[in-house]
């Protein structure tokens, strides 16, 4: 390759990267709460691994790391993003917003999309394994093969129950319970040795449901039946979706949306990846 060819292709690259650069700025320009600033939303506290320390300026945990990448492709620098804090179901409702975006574990759904907007999905749910510290079933390899041999339990006509039998395929018997609360006091009087719940209801359960709770691991997301995809929730019909949408689309083709999970979701909190071939 030549030095002029050499010189041809960066060139190109830079007007490319540029060009990316001044869609996003100009996508955005009169369409933030404050002219040159974009102001994002969560939760109040806001936990980890979502947002670490309930401080998201920080940039820590999957979701504040999440934000700050979403509002550098948006063309607003770290020092342009002002948070805010809202409770879960006070940003739900319909009418006007006191943020730009909010991010906190919205599931996408339609009824939802009657009165908010949602972004494109920034995360899909995985479906992870919990046990009891210094339980029989602490311990076991993250691998579907070991998986197998524990005792599991799920709620009759979830996707949990419906995961196991057509995914996991444990050896012994699935017990079935009327509902999660049941589950987790089953796990609770070591009646079953594990249980399965998306990842976030998972680490809820871990820290704050179950005495010991532990989480082995988490399957890969394509596993996973009927998952939840979580979207950035903006006011109905913002002007801003559109952009937002182009930022984590950009993202996810960068592979830099699969490196923060992994970051924050997988290393960070300690729940490694099931090998489903193993």
């Amino acid at each position: 390759m030549t030095k002029t060819s050499t010189l041809f292709g960066v060139l190109l690259v830079g007007a490319a990267l540029a060009g990316n650069a001044a869609w996003a700025q100009s996508c955005a320009a009169g369409k933030t709460l404050t002219e040159g600033r974009l102001t994002v939303a969560t939760g109040n506290p806001a936990y980890g691994p979502w947002v670490e320390n309930d401080d998201p300026a920080s940039g820590k945990g999957f979701e504040a790391a999440v934000a700050y990448a979403v509002a550098d492709k948006m063309g607003f620098e770290n020092a342009a993003v002002d948070w805010v804090r809202t409770s879960f179901d006070e940003a739900i409702q319909p009418g006007e917003k006191d943020f730009d975006f909010n991010i906190q574990q919205y599931s996408i759904n339609a009824d939802r999309l009657k009165v908010i907007d949602f972004s494109a999905p920034y995360y899909t749910t995985a479906v992870a394994v919990v046990v009891k510290e210094g339980s029989d079933a602490d311990g076991t390899s993250p691998t579907a093969s070991a998986l197998r041999g524990l005792r599991f339990g799920a709620a009759a006509g979830t996707t949990s129950q419906k995961f196991l039998a057509e995914v996991l395929k444990p050896e012994q018997d699935l017990l079935l319970y009327d509902d999660n609360a049941n589950v987790i006091a089953a796990i609770a009087a070591n009646q079953i040795d594990a249980l399965v719940f998306d990842l976030p209801s998972a680490l809820y359960a871990s820290a704050v449901q179950i005495d010991g709770g532990k989480i082995l691991g988490q399957f890969p997301v394509e596993a996973s039946i009927e998952p939840d995809h979580f979207g950035l929730l903006l006011v109905k019909d913002s002007e801003l979706t559109a952009c937002v949408d182009e930022a984590i689309e950009s993202l996810r083709a960068s592979g830099k949306l699969a490196e923060i999970e992994t970051m924050w979701l997988a290393d960070g909190a300690g729940v490694p990846v099931i090998d489903l071939n193993k």
